[in-house]
């Protein structure tokens, strides 16, 4: 199962599941919940990556998490909460398992390990989205975009992706010319190479030392939620 929530709960739970689950692609940008609007789906990634993000009143859009086959979109489903004030959408190409909400939360009733596994989720989620909070509030932009490219770097297969300096902006909450400038001096130490839309990891642990000590923290609290019992 290349969903790694999905992966740690028994064969038991699995089939449970799986008459519900429907696989799907995730292409660039599609938005599997809208703003306020009701979430009907929750959805197990299996490749690429999925963000969360806020659009303040000026238009300006702002990532306040990232999602990838670690996890599932959709978790405010969990807390009986029928929508969310964030948008989320596919940032990197991928796949994922679809399941209805309703059938979600039935399956939860004989389904233990996979529910205490999820709430766990949803704290690593809550982490995140504090710790990238203050992230955005206390560092420089080159660090946020060393942390926010080595958590995708994460989530994809091999050592590119296709990636917009647009499209990272808007995730880092900058405008362009702001992010050119970091991604630029990135390259400039050998950390990355990019072209023509495209990002390439060259050098991940020199990525890492630039990074915050942000990307390392998020990473670790999901372990310490996901992978420990």
């Amino acid at each position: 199962m290349k969903n790694k929530l999905l992966s740690k709960i028994p064969s038991k739970e699995l089939d449970r599941l799986l008459p519900h689950l429907l696989e799907m692609e995730l292409p660039y940008m599609k938005v599997l919940s809208e703003v306020d609007e009701k979430i009907e789906y929750a959805y197990f990634v299996t490749g690429g990556v999925v963000s969360m993000v806020n659009e303040p009143d000026n238009g300006d859009i702002v990532e306040i998490a990232t999602i990838g086959n670690e996890g599932m979109a959709g978790f405010p489903i969990l807390l009986g909460t029928p929508s969310m004030p964030s948008r989320v959408l596919v940032q990197v190409v991928g796949s994922g398992l679809r399941i209805r909400g309703s059938d979600l939360l039935e399956c939860l009733r004989v389904t233990p390990v996979l529910h205490r596994l999820l709430m766990r989720y949803v704290m690593a989620v809550m982490n995140q989205i504090a710790q990238s909070t203050s992230c955005n509030r206390l560092h420089e932009v080159q660090e946020r975009c060393a942390r926010w490219l080595l958590h995708t770097h994460d989530r994809v297969d091999g050592n590119s992706f296709a990636l917009t300096q647009e499209f990272l902006g808007q995730m880092l909450g900058v405008h362009r010319p702001t992010v050119t400038i970091a991604a630029r001096m990135l390259q400039q130490a050998g950390l990355i190479r990019y072209t023509r839309g495209n990002i390439e990891i060259i050098d991940r642990s020199g990525l890492e030392m630039a990074s915050c000590n942000c990307y390392r923290l998020i990473v670790d609290q999901y372990k310490r939620l996901l992978e420990e019992d």
